[in-house]
């Protein structure tokens, strides 16, 4: 069936039965009015993000399931939040596609994403729907964080700590294979500890790759880095995989993206303590330290990378 065959608010109400199973305690009004209406606690602040997700630019139906697509989408827009320490609140889908798209496919990608949200406790509050000759997704996620307590970019200093939350490079290999299954989780709950140490001085999230990453937080702290490239963590049997794809594994950990996992540097040399439950689940790998001076790319093929220049990873123009 056709999208044209079912009309915009066939479409509308199909997500909101799919959506109605999500429950979050910070929404006073959902679905159904003009805006939603969400509470925060006392004491903290609002987190907003934004992302769009295009057909051909950031997800392929040939290397990739509608699901699959659809998880990725809403786990990238969460991990933006993981990276403020922010707890989700809700999202927002605004959804473009063409009039003679298969209803089941359209479907197949909203689910995906409400199952990262009902893993996360992050109901989707609203939306919209439009035609378009592409197919796009735009998404808005709200979150709340303590105040005095959101990480952010900006704070990182020389003899800093620099840390990663997991491995990286398991997304750009299999982009390269042409086949996607695997959807990065979210950090949120690592996120969150992070904050409540008091002792994380600058955090972003591995989206664009972990070279251009580091060159964002460094340009908001005023600061260079040295990041030790034997350091990263990287998938089990990673760099066999590479040469059976043809692809150099540096290459792949220092520019490939779409990882997820959380870039943070630290003051002081104590162990970070995190709750039980993650530190029985979490490494968290030293991989380098912010210096002054530019980004220096240590034991790597790649020598010393101007953090004010092009540092590789995903850019749109």
């Amino acid at each position: 069936m056709k999208l044209r065959q079912v009309g915009e608010f066939g479409l509308i109400q199909r997500i909101e039965r799919l959506a109605r199973h999500i429950h979050g305690s910070a929404v006073a009004l959902g679905i159904g009015d003009d805006a939603a209406l969400l509470r925060a606690k006392a004491g903290e602040d609002i987190a907003v993000t934004s992302d769009a997700f295009v057909e051909g630019v950031h997800f392929r139906f040939d290397h990739e399931s509608p699901r699959t697509a659809g998880r990725r989408a809403l786990a990238a827009t969460l991990s933006d939040l993981a990276a403020m320490g922010a707890r989700p609140l809700g999202f927002t889908l605004s959804l473009s596609v063409a009039p003679d798209r298969e209803v089941d496919r359209v479907l197949a990608v909203v689910k995906g994403g409400l199952e990262v949200a009902a893993e996360h406790a992050c109901p989707l509050v609203g939306g919209n729907v439009a035609a378009s000759e592409s197919f796009e997704l735009h998404l808005t996620a709200l979150g709340a964080v303590t105040r005095g307590r959101a990480l952010g970019r900006a704070g990182g200093r020389p003899g800093d700590h620099l840390f990663l939350s997991g491995p990286v490079g398991r997304s750009a290999l299999e982009r390269a294979r042409g086949r996607v299954k695997h959807v990065p989780e979210p950090r949120i709950a690592l996120g969150r500890a992070l904050a409540w140490t008091g002792r994380v001085s600058a955090c972003i999230d591995v989206s664009d790759g972990v070279l251009a990453d580091l060159a964002h937080l460094c340009r908001a702290s005023g600061v260079g880095a040295r990041l030790r490239v034997p350091e990263l963590p990287r998938p089990v049997g990673f760099e066999a995989a590479c040469r059976r794809a043809g692809r150099e594994p540096e290459e792949l950990l220092l520019a490939g993206g779409e990882d997820y996992e959380l870039l943070f540097s630290v003051r002081g040399s104590a162990p970070i303590d995190l709750p039980p439950e993650l530190a029985a689940t979490t490494s968290l790998v030293p991989v380098g330290v912010l210096a002054r001076g530019g980004l220096e790319v240590v034991g790597g093929q790649g020598g010393v990378a101007d953090s004010g220049r092009e540092s590789g990873g995903w850019r749109h123009f």
